[in-house]
């Protein structure tokens, strides 16, 4: 049996806690690892997983709206079953989850289940037993946002949390918020031949900060959803058990609601006023944010649970970052990666790098491409979608980059590289690009923005510039 005095005790086992879990058996085995409620992380359970699953099968679905063009025939045969559909997705998720679940179960009586709550900074009540560790790290994860008074709807209101335990699926659905997860789920459920009518609450969706960009996915999505934006919507019980939602000059009743408002970090109830650190008007305390050490205290806060970056890579080097430093005698800093963040709608969104809104328009230069005539695009009819990068009128140097682009998560992992290794656009060009591919398009935006750097030099094969022809560029 370990004794009740840890070296260290991680709360959560999540992705950032089982990144914080490997860091730190590697240089003890005196630990405890502390979870309430399921485990199976997140993004295998109820986020990333599940969700690009129903995508796959929604866009496998719409595929059949191109067949015409293609030259094949009987998509009007074609149906889906979306109780199938789902079951898939539950079989699936519960194949990925199963390897994460024997990770702790191995653990033995350094897995303990329940729910953690710090009397003071070094010492931990778990189901009414004291517990104390020389570092704790924090890594408790979040939980869907739901409006309080929204709890009057029941069953009527799903999140992310539940609408993949569904046995299926009503004819109509209002999604509420436009964020990543509102944007990718209304967008899969209008594709399976539901009846969406979305809501955001801003003018911009998918994290998107472009204007030029958002107004292309916006009217996207718009060709396949009742989409309204830039007014808060507000639900109320209508006829035969049904909702509601108002925003604006838009009213629509619908089977039931999908809350995609965002997540809430799980740190209340912690116990964190027990640290003697004043806290934020939302309960966060101060940390720094490439130690992740809470103030002075040997505590560290990792993932979700500190809702700075709330995407799984971040949360795993979040995790290792704060493993790392709990086996340490002094916490050291470390760089971060260049950020990414992709929404899995067709087309992908993305934003590299610093997003638009946080640049200044007179120290950089824009270089755009539409895929409306792109090459590639057009052979395979998804010839939609544009990009936009942000050059450095400094020195040339690739800033950020938003996009709503077939194909968009390759050419935004791309973007995402030449960022972190602070390349010029003159760098980029000088690679090569094969035909016909869709990186092209992003060729095309790279040469436009060269031009307006006024980049150009003798003898460069960074100056090769188009020919004039879709077919060749």
């Amino acid at each position: 049996m370990p004794s009740q005095t840890y070296d260290i005790a991680i709360i959560g086992a999540g992705t950032a806690g089982l990144a914080a879990l490997r860091e730190t058996k590697r240089h003890t085995d005196n630990f405890v690892v502390i979870n309430d409620g399921v485990y199976g992380t997140t993004c295998a359970r109820v986020g990333c997983m599940p969700s690009k699953a129903l995508i796959e099968c929604a866009n496998a679905y719409h595929r059949r709206e191109a067949f015409a063009e293609l030259g094949i025939r009987g998509a009007d045969s074609i149906t889906v079953d979306i109780a199938q559909v789902l079951e898939r997705v539950r079989r699936l998720r519960d194949r990925f989850t199963k390897d994460i679940v024997a990770i702790t179960s191995k653990l033995g009586d350094r897995n303990m289940t329940g729910r953690a709550r710090f009397l003071a900074p070094d010492t931990l009540e778990v189901n009414g037993t004291r517990l104390s560790a020389r570092k704790i790290i924090i890594a408790t994860g979040s939980r869907p946002i739901v409006p309080p008074e929204w709890s009057a709807f029941g069953a009527r209101v799903l999140t992310s949390d539940t609408i993949f335990e569904q046995p299926s699926l009503p004819q109509s659905i209002g999604v509420i918020g436009m964020g990543s997860v509102g944007t990718e789920l209304a967008q899969a459920l209008a594709r399976l031949g539901i009846h969406v009518s979305a809501f955001g609450a801003k003018h911009h969706v998918a994290g998107l900060s472009d204007d030029h960009i958002n107004e292309v996915l916006v009217a996207r999505l718009r060709n396949e959803m009742d989409l309204t934006l830039g007014h808060r919507a507000t639900l109320e019980h209508s006829d035969a058990g049904k909702v509601r939602v108002s925003a604006g000059d838009t009213s629509v009743v619908v089977d039931c609601v999908l809350a995609a408002l965002g997540r809430r970090p799980n740190i209340d109830d912690l116990g964190l006023e027990n640290l003697g650190l004043a806290l934020g008007p939302d309960g966060m305390p101060p940390f720094h944010s490439n130690t992740r050490q809470i103030g002075d205290l040997p505590i560290y806060i990792a993932g979700d649970a500190a809702d700075e970056f709330p995407v799984l890579h971040e949360a795993s080097d979040d995790g290792y970052i704060a493993g790392t430093n709990a086996t340490r005698d002094h916490a050291i800093g470390f760089q971060r990666r260049a950020p990414l963040a992709i929404v899995f709608c067709d087309p992908n969104a993305a934003v590299i790098g610093t997003p638009f809104s946080q640049l200044d328009p007179a120290r950089i230069a824009i270089g755009a491409v539409s895929f409306q005539k792109q090459g590639r695009a057009t052979l395979a009819a998804e010839n939609h979608g544009a990009l936009r990068v942000y050059g450095s009128r400094e020195d040339g140097r690739l800033l950020g980059a938003e996009l709503c682009a077939p194909r968009g998560e390759h050419l935004a992992h791309l973007l995402a590289l030449a960022i972190a290794q602070r390349l010029s656009v003159q760098d980029m060009l000088r690679m090569p690009f094969y035909h016909p591919v869709f990186e092209e398009g992003l060729r095309t935006a790279l040469r436009e923005l060269s031009r307006e750097l006024g980049m150009h030099r003798q003898s460069d094969l960074a100056n090769c510039n188009p020919v004039g022809a879709s077919a060749l560029d």
